[in-house]
């Protein structure tokens, strides 16, 4: 794409979506013309382990301007899942160091910029406007940008469950970072949501 005339391109992921607990994230990584090569072992978070992707993270903040946007699990009760991923969207493209003029986003549809709710981001810069976007399926697999992305939006995330577990250890967000693992499952069953639960979505109810 940078071919192409662009001269800064923001490639974005996400993590967290489908959780039932915790905040969604959103990572950009901007690449020019003159970025070099990414660093060796970027790919996919997904095909990473934990400690490869936590030894890439230092290496991917140098190589690169970046920012991580979450949108807490409040905020996806409140709005809805996609209007959250716009807002962690807006949240991470707004803290860059350098503007993009275009956006590479992993998936199908475009997030970001479609304006559901356009009065949510009144919080947000009003000069700042999300440059166009084009989405692009399996991009985390295609890109080195977006795997980069994916990598700090899933180590910021899991960060935050791993802090989160020491305030409620029997949910076991340290191993299942808040998705809908059977010891997940059982605790919300035995013991209802917690604050930071998403508790518009479909949870199991308390026996």
């Amino acid at each position: 794409m940078l071919r192409s005339g662009l001269m800064a391109l923001a490639c974005a992921d996400e993590a967290g979506r489908g959780a039932l607990c915790g905040p969604v994230s959103l990572g950009v990584v901007v690449v020019t013309a003159s970025t070099p090569s990414a660093p060796k072992g970027v790919r996919d978070s997904k095909l990473l382990s934990p400690a490869q992707r936590l030894e890439l993270v230092p290496r991917i903040q140098a190589w690169a301007p970046h920012a991580v946007g979450m949108a807490s699990a409040h905020e996806i009760d409140e709005i809805g899942i996609m209007a959250a991923l716009r807002l962690a969207g807006q949240r991470a493209l707004s803290a860059l160091s350098l503007a993009p003029d275009h956006v590479l986003l992993d998936g199908n549809h475009d997030y970001i910029s479609e304006p559901e709710q356009p009065t949510l981001f009144g919080q947000l810069s009003p000069l700042y406007a999300v440059p166009p976007v084009t989405t692009m399926v399996k991009a985390d697999l295609r890109c080195a940008g977006v795997a980069a992305a994916s990598i700090l939006a899933k180590t910021a995330r899991d960060r935050l469950l791993v802090d989160l577990h020491h305030q409620h250890p029997e949910y076991g967000w340290a191993d299942n970072k808040g998705y809908g693992a059977p010891d997940h499952l059982e605790a919300l069953s035995r013991l209802g949501p917690t604050p930071h639960h998403r508790v518009s979505w479909s949870l199991p109810s308390p026996s």
